[in-house]
């Protein structure tokens, strides 16, 4: 696989799984499927007191990636765990940190821009065949209109129904080109009824 495809589709995976599993903004990865155990060792969990509640993206083995909406409040009292795959489950290849500070662009609420934060965690991850970093992409590399891509999280599979244990993955197309007619739609398996429901901060910049 080619580079610069192999870097979009890390790129639009890390962006997807930013808003897969938050509470403060509704999340369902429709007709997701199982990944297979730790077949993406950069996700990472965001938990309260062993709950999950949001996704993110180890982006070096001491900094995640994820959206701030995430870690609005007391930030002290979430937990980083990474190499998680069914988390109903006390896996030996886990690996947990809290935060020690976070970095955030000027997120605006009201409009939903600039809802990302980079978590920087209490000790540096030991990297094995469970626990990765991601590639990222090249500075200025973005995701263009149809680009097929692999979205991953524990958010719910459809609504009112609860979120899996076991780490989601879902194959999508990013559509850029809908989201001035609806924000909250981002990516779609063409025919079928499934895809990433969000409302996206990404989006929402270009209305």
């Amino acid at each position: 696989m080619a580079l610069g495809r192999l870097s979009s589709r890390t790129l639009a995976a890390m962006l997807l799984a930013l808003f897969l599993g938050g509470p403060a903004l509704p999340s369902e990865i429709v007709g997701g499927r199982p990944a297979r155990p730790h077949a993406w060792p950069f996700m990472a969990s965001l938990q309260r007191r062993g709950g999950h509640f949001c996704g993110a993206t180890l982006i070096a083995r001491n900094f995640v990636m994820s959206a701030v909406h995430c870690v609005t409040g007391n930030f002290r009292s979430v937990q980083v765990v990474l190499g998680a795959h069914d988390l109903r489950r006390q896996e030996r290849t886990r690996q947990t940190f809290s935060v020690q500070r976070i970095f955030e662009n000027g997120f605006d609420p009201s409009q939903l821009l600039n809802d990302i934060v980079i978590i920087q965690l209490n000790g540096s991850a030991t990297i094995n065949a469970n626990v990765q970093v991601a590639q990222l992409p090249a500075q200025g590399q973005g995701v263009g209109d149809r680009t097929p891509c692999l979205a991953m999280g524990w958010g719910r599979l459809g609504t009112n129904r609860p979120s899996p244990s076991v780490l989601q993955e879902l194959n999508v197309t990013v559509v850029t080109n809908m989201c001035p007619r609806r924000v909250n739609v981002c990516t779609l398996v063409p025919r079928r009824q499934a895809g990433i429901c969000f409302v996206s901060t990404l989006c929402r910049r270009r209305v």
